[in-house]
């Protein structure tokens, strides 16, 4: 009897600890994909920074560390990067990782006809196998971007075997970080479990992760409150006091690198086409008719500060003369009137969460009175990028969730060709200053010419900038070791649950 006391005992201590080395996070969107490639949501990063490694990382002071590379340098004439890479490493399939992997993976992003990096990427020419452990990246031109863009999905390593099967990489990615792909269930969660041959597994004490996408952020504090959760991202502003005056709760909060913006329709099809948008003075208009300090005091508790531009206020690259636009409603309603536009009813889409929901409204009751009619369409995030992508939208409310170089804000978005360019606003001039941009490599040139395509695109507006963004996470006591980081990233090395 003593014997199966004790046994029970130990299976209750195990039960307990294995409970405890689970980590459950609440998500705000569902994830659109776990392919890399396709990617374009800031909430699969999220996940993404558990299951694959990059070439480089970001430190949260935004400086770009190895990873899987070691080491790099660059060619005297900027036209080749050479990489060192990390030995000893291998895929979550137990394939090796080398130079070969590496340049599988860019030629994959390049060339995939799905592939929403090829942008990212258009400087490289190609890549070239060095040896097992170096390889090269040539380019057409010098990208001082690269190496940031390389911290992100376009540096994010798969197991070549795995790319025979397209739909496989997605549906069950085989990826070289800490934890590896278990189960994924549509809107309702995303499992991962450690990898225990990971090159760096020792400093990850979480054994399995999961990831649940609840929309409604009162619904994510119900469920971290109850127990169901560990850790949410982005806490309403509204909570934040509570949360403040929780004692088993925690909060840590950092400034974002990134925005959130209203995108207009200009030519992405019959939409935009034949859309209300493609006079640049109702989009004028739209913007004289915000409010964006009104939008921080009532919706943001004073943590949404207002954004003019698609690069943050911390970066060297932010153009401090550009103005904040100030509302005119009077303005606006002659803009309108000009442009044979007085009163025009717009469709705007926007992701059904508890912050979207409530700025669109008050949004909505903002332009109503500059005489533009608003007719609210809210749907899922990934059902909204769909929308975006195939120009099924008139206006719409998204976000971004920023990047430590200015590349990686404003290329993609207003280049005639850029991945993110839903709005397909297309200036041969704003392309050539972003083109030129890449191939300086002193800040001072490369900021001249941000300065005036910034100064450009707030004249002629296919983005109008709401506010930057704020990352607050919230947990329970228990949560350990957690560091915040501005690229609102959810990074588990060193994080444990005690208690």
């Amino acid at each position: 009897m003593r014997r199966m006391l004790i046994a029970a005992a130990l299976a209750l201590s195990a039960s307990a600890a294995m409970a405890q080395s689970t980590i459950r996070i609440g998500l705000q969107d569902d994830i659109g994909t776990l392919d890399p490639a396709r990617s374009v949501q800031f909430v699969d990063r999220i996940v993404f920074a558990s299951l694959c490694n990059s070439l480089v990382d970001v430190t949260p002071d935004l400086k770009i560390v190895p990873m899987l590379a070691t080491s790099w340098t660059t060619s005297a004439d900027g036209k080749s990067m050479t990489f060192k890479l990390r030995q000893g490493v291998k895929f979550q399939n137990d394939e090796p990782f080398n130079a070969a992997a590496v340049k599988a993976n860019l030629d994959r992003y390049r060339s995939l006809p799905t592939s929403n990096r090829k942008s990212e990427l258009s400087s490289v020419d190609h890549v070239d196998v060095v040896d097992d452990n170096t390889v090269t990246i040539v380019l057409k031109e010098p990208n001082a971007a690269l190496l940031a863009t390389l911290s992100d999905r376009a540096g994010m390593m798969l197991a070549p075997k795995t790319f025979a099967d397209a739909a496989g990489v997605a549906s069950h990615p085989v990826c070289s970080g800490p934890y590896k792909f278990v189960q994924r269930v549509q809107n309702d969660r995303i499992v991962l479990e450690k990898f225990a041959g990971y090159w760096d597994a020792d400093k990850y004490p979480i054994q399995r992760v999961v990831f649940q996408p609840i929309p409604d952020s009162t619904v994510r504090l119900a469920n971290l409150r109850s127990g169901s959760l560990d850790m949410m991202e982005r806490v309403a502003p509204s909570d934040v006091n509570a949360v403040k005056s929780d004692s088993n709760l925690q909060l840590k909060s950092v400034t974002g690198l990134g925005t959130y913006y209203f995108t207009f329709n200009i030519a992405n099809g019959p939409r935009g086409a034949n859309g209300p948008f493609k006079d640049k003075r109702v989009r004028q208009a739209f913007d004289l008719a915000i409010d964006r300090q009104a939008i921080d005091q009532v919706i943001g508790a004073g943590i949404y500060p207002p954004a003019n531009q698609g690069i943050a206020q911390s970066s060297p690259y932010y153009d401090k003369s550009l103005p904040f636009p100030k509302r005119d409603i009077a303005k606006a309603k002659a803009l309108l009137k000009a442009a044979g536009q007085p009163n025009p009813t717009i469709e705007f889409t926007y992701p059904n969460n508890t912050i979207a929901s409530q700025i669109t409204q008050m949004i909505q009751a903002m332009v109503s009175e500059a005489g533009i009619t608003l007719k609210l369409r809210p749907t899922d995030y990934a059902a909204a990028l769909n929308a975006a992508h195939n120009g099924d939208f008139q206006a719409m409310y998204m976000g971004w969730s920023g990047r430590v170089d200015p590349d990686g804000n404003m290329h993609q978005f207003y280049t005639c060709e850029g991945n993110l360019n839903y709005a397909k606003y297309c200036n041969p001039q704003v392309d050539k200053l972003l083109n030129d941009a890449r191939v300086k490599q002193s800040e001072a040139d490369r900021k001249a010419l941000y300065d005036q395509a910034t100064k450009i695109v707030a004249e002629d507006p296919s983005i109008v900038y709401l506010y930057a963004q704020p990352w607050p996470f919230v947990m329970s006591k228990k949560v350990q070791g957690f560091a915040p980081s501005p690229d609102g990233l959810v990074r588990l090395r060193g994080v444990s649950i005690k208690g």
